[in-house]
């Protein structure tokens, strides 16, 4: 009985994976259901080509700038120097992080709170030796900004966009007709992020206060 069982487990499993395999090479099926998410090819889904660092300022009303993307006392770092904030990768719990700074510690009346990126692409890590074996050109990292939330002294949402990497990714399939195409043939994808449930309803406001329009090109330095 236990023989047939794990013939019949492995049977089904080199099925589902032959089947996977070809609809994932003739193009045919790949988004018709969730399910099909475990037997396309999916290799290094999460890595992206980008490091990435969050920025929480509280603005006052003197115009000046705080930084409350730490604790009001030790700043915990988990693994390495990065601290607890840089492991939010979707940037939900930044704003109850400075909300906790701001209330245990004295300042000026807040106007606004800004939680902004900083992107970098990653192959400018490498130490200067590795560069120079890989890369002919001088190393000359630059980073961008890109102003994802904008809050009230209360944590209320006045602006909101996504992550800079999103913005990437709306570029590339606004910009190649086979990928438009593509989203024409899948279904509607399950948001299961707050923010990217706001997106998707096309809900909040999505004006940035500053010199961009929502989906003008990042600042850099």
């Amino acid at each position: 009985m236990k023989r047939w069982f794990a013939k019949l487990t492995i049977g089904l499993y080199l099925s589902m994976s032959f089947i996977g395999i070809a609809a994932h090479a003739m193009n045919f099926g790949t988004a018709s259901h969730p399910a099909m998410y475990y037997f396309v090819w999916d290799m290094f889904c999460g890595w992206a080509a980008h490091e990435i660092r969050y920025h929480v300022v509280a603005e006052g009303e003197s115009g000046a700038y705080y930084d409350v993307s730490q604790g009001p006392w030790s700043t915990f770092k988990p693994y390495g120097d990065l601290s607890r904030s840089q492991y939010d990768i979707l940037g939900n719990g930044l704003h109850k992080i400075a909300l906790h700074s701001l209330k245990n510690t004295d300042h000026e009346p807040i106007l606004r709170i800004i939680v902004a990126e900083e992107v970098w692409p990653k192959k400018f890590n490498l130490p200067e030796s590795l560069w120079n074996m890989r890369f002919d050109e001088p190393k000359d990292p630059k980073s961008y900004f890109w102003v994802r939330t904008t809050m009230d002294g209360d944590g209320t949402i006045l602006s909101h966009r996504p992550n800079y990497l999103s913005y990437l990714y709306t570029k590339t399939v606004a910009n190649n007709p086979r990928l438009q195409a593509d989203t024409q043939r899948g279904k509607p994808f399950f948001a299961v992020s707050p923010i990217h449930r706001t997106a998707a309803s096309g809900g909040g406001n999505s004006t940035y206060m500053g010199t961009e329009t929502a989906w003008s090109s990042p600042s850099t330095n």
